[in-house]
């Protein structure tokens, strides 16, 4: 038998939404396929930490696809009301909704806002002043400005605290609300959806604890196959190699990479190049900017440059992979940016195909001259829900140096600086000078060769 909410649309066709669950779906199962093939082992935290950022983008991937699948069915009236056949991933099975009515103080909580907070459905729902019982000691004036907030000043809620479920298991929750007023215009009640976030933020902190294992660790020797990352402790690093890729191709790449410290002499923040030697001889090039929350910028650059390098291995073409990153970007829980260029070169053609989200379109320098390369870019990661990054593609000739940069307002050096480069270093070295503005950035040369 159809549940209500089918019957109500007997003959729905796929629409907008259905196209992005595909995807989100497309997205997790490629993910999850990759992270079957790596099959990090043993104890050592760069496993650790691969384990961790695979774990953390399936389960912000999951959400997405329940988040959407709620979107498309509906409020969730109708479906509480047929609980015998859950759909299954729906999000309806995660979050919880309730309702305080200020003037008779009256509480309404859904079965599952019960749930959550490890009570029987059936028991008498808390009040506002019975509520911070169930919250951990340190989290209850955190939940008490929420709802003064909300009450006196009208302002939406949207925090999370930890709630000690029966059996003494503590739980981190995020609870979003907003005000109802009155026709007096004071709030008469406050409604609001509660939602488990404990798996997700134990994910998040796997990722950030052997990030700092690695940190803490020796450091080991660059290759290739090494994300290009250093964290804002570190002192910037002034290259990472000079790189023949393929090793072994009639037509290859002298690759070297350049971190760019800010005008006012901080860290490195969020900037990243790296290179990939691709199955089949194929090189993969990229360099990326993230801006957003301060406090989650290296945990999102970090999910993002793994997700990066798991769908380049597995042979995703650089446009379809910046929609995928996007779309991933999208789902975290905290807002962010990201400009990045992505390139497949192909040394038997010596066909470079490469997208672009934001403006740094690569620079191609070539017989005395210097000139952005052509194509349709792209937005910014994060900008659109569905941003388009059609892939644009051209043939590089022996001699030709090819730059990719994260700062748009960098100008570039002088085409007879470029042109007397005869080793990729030597181009970064040129490519970087005029670099004087107030964030980080990085630069990232290719000389063809022979």
């Amino acid at each position: 038998m159809p549940s209500p909410l089918s019957a109500d649309r007997p003959a729905a066709q796929p629409g907008p939404v259905d196209a992005l669950i595909s995807q989100a779906r497309r997205l997790r199962g490629d993910v999850d396929a990759v992270r079957r093939d790596a099959r990090p082992t043993g104890c050592d935290p760069a496993d650790l930490w691969q384990r961790a950022l695979y774990d953390l983008a399936l389960h912000q991937l999951s959400d997405l696809d329940t988040h959407l699948a709620q979107l498309r069915d509906g409020p969730p009236g109708a479906a509480e009301a047929a609980p015998a056949a859950p759909r299954r991933g729906s999000l309806l099975s995660r979050v919880g909704s309730a309702e305080w009515n200020l003037m008779s103080d009256e509480a309404v909580w859904s079965a599952e806002f019960h749930r959550i907070l490890g009570r029987d459905p059936a028991s008498p729902a808390l009040t506002l002043d019975e509520l911070p019982s169930l919250v951990l000691e340190e989290d209850r004036p955190t939940l008490a400005a929420m709802v003064t907030d909300c009450l006196i000043d009208s302002r939406p809620i949207d925090g999370e605290f930890r709630v000690v479920r029966p059996g003494g298991e503590v739980r981190t929750v995020h609870l979003m609300g907003e005000p109802v007023l009155g026709a007096d215009g004071c709030t008469a009640s406050m409604w609001a959806v509660l939602r488990d976030v404990s798996e997700l933020r134990r994910s998040q902190r796997a990722v950030t604890e052997t990030r700092d294992s690695l940190r803490r660790g020796r450091r080991r020797p660059r290759s290739e196959a090494r994300l290009a990352v250093e964290p804002r402790e570190a002192a910037t690093p002034p290259w990472c190699g000079s790189l023949r890729l393929p090793r072994q191709a009639p037509c290859a790449l002298d690759v070297a990479g350049l971190h760019l410290p800010a005008a006012n002499g901080a860290p490195i923040g969020t900037d990243w190049f790296d290179t990939i030697q691709l199955p089949g001889g194929d090189t993969f090039l990229t360099v990326g900017s993230l801006t957003g929350s301060a406090g989650s910028l290296e945990s999102t650059t970090t999910m993002l440059l793994g997700a990066l390098r798991g769908m380049a291995l597995a042979g995703t073409e650089p446009g379809r992979l910046l929609g995928l990153l996007g779309q991933l970007l999208g789902a975290t829980d905290r807002p962010a940016l990201a400009g990045v260029v992505c390139c497949r070169f192909r040394p038997a053609t010596r066909t470079l195909t490469w997208a672009q989200a934001g403006p740094c379109a690569p620079l191609l320098v070539r017989a005395g001259g210097a000139r952005r390369l052509a194509g349709p870019g792209g937005a910014l990661l994060g900008a659109q829900p569905a941003g388009l990054h059609r892939p644009a593609e051209t043939v590089l000739e022996p001699g030709d140096l090819l730059v990719l940069h994260t700062d748009p307002d960098a100008r570039a050096a002088p085409a007879s600086r470029l042109v007397e480069a005869r080793t990729a270093r030597a181009g970064a070295e040129s490519a970087a000078e005029p670099h004087t503005g107030e964030d980080s950035a990085c630069v990232l040369v290719a000389r063809v060769l022979p």
